[in-house]
């Protein structure tokens, strides 16, 4: 199975998808087969419950999908139950400044280097027996953290975000961030673009991976440029619809439909 520090590697491309809707039992196979190498599991916009969230990443850790999931909110509950139900990656949305990410941090990692509570002989370590301190130790190696950098107080932090220790990535919001910049959606307006440049420097300046989510082949190649190498392609309810839409368009053109 690839773990996320074989894909967090700056310059080496990783892909990946947006799992908002489908909490069906193949969705993990379904990935691979599709080319992905990481789902990014979203539990901001979806309503997935704990128990959902729990079982969707046994599905994806069975089908050798690396799993990052978005927690609901900055709180050290949501990071600590993720991170218990077995995701090796933790994403914390709307990330604005250096305290918190030294917060998310210490939230994903166990003392002395965090402050992440300790339960063993479950999802996070396979619920397997044995002592807990080389458990810890293996644990803090395994998860990675992401600062999602999606307003513009996060833009104006993003450096001493990415200097923190204990984060490996920032992940930008793109929709969101060009609300807060009072452009929704223009991405290719100068303010989104300085924004998203000063993201990428502060990323390669203190050698973050940089991941973002990509709806097309020119946004695809655009990111790739400005540096991102962990790239989701599209979301799940949006690509299945965009299929259907291809399909039935094709039936409609169809001679004497």
């Amino acid at each position: 199975m690839p773990t996320l520090a074989s894909l967090c590697v700056p310059g080496k491309l990783s892909t990946g998808h947006l799992v908002a809707e489908f909490n069906t039992p193949g969705i993990g196979h379904i990935l691979k087969h599709g080319g992905c190498d990481f789902v990014f599991l979203d539990c901001e916009h979806s309503g997935f419950s704990d128990e959902t969230v729990k079982w969707m990443v046994r599905a994806f850790q069975a089908a050798d999908v690396a799993v990052i999931t978005r927690a609901r909110a900055k709180t050290y509950t949501h990071v600590a139950r993720i991170l218990d139900m077995g995701s090796e990656g933790i994403l914390l949305p709307m990330l604005g400044t250096a305290e918190q990410a030294k917060d998310l941090a210490a939230w994903a990692h166990y003392p002395p280097v965090g402050a992440r509570g300790a339960g063993f002989g479950m999802a996070h370590d396979e619920y397997a027996p044995g002592p807990a301190a080389p458990k810890m130790v293996a644990a803090d190696k395994r998860v990675k953290t992401f600062a999602q950098i999606e307003t513009v107080e996060g833009v104006a932090n993003v450096d001493a975000i990415a200097a923190t220790p204990g984060i490996d990535g920032i992940w930008i919001g793109q929709f969101d961030l060009s609300a807060s910049l009072g452009i929704p959606a223009q991405f290719d307006h100068p303010k989104f673009r300085e924004a998203t440049l000063a993201i990428t420097a502060a990323g390669k300046r203190h050698g973050k991976t940089l991941g973002r989510l990509v709806m097309s082949e020119a946004e695809a190649r655009q990111a790739w440029d400005d540096g991102f190498h962990m790239l989701a392609y599209g979301t799940d309810a949006a690509t299945l619809q965009a299929a259907i839409l291809h399909g039935t368009s094709m039936l409609r053109r169809l001679p004497g439909a």
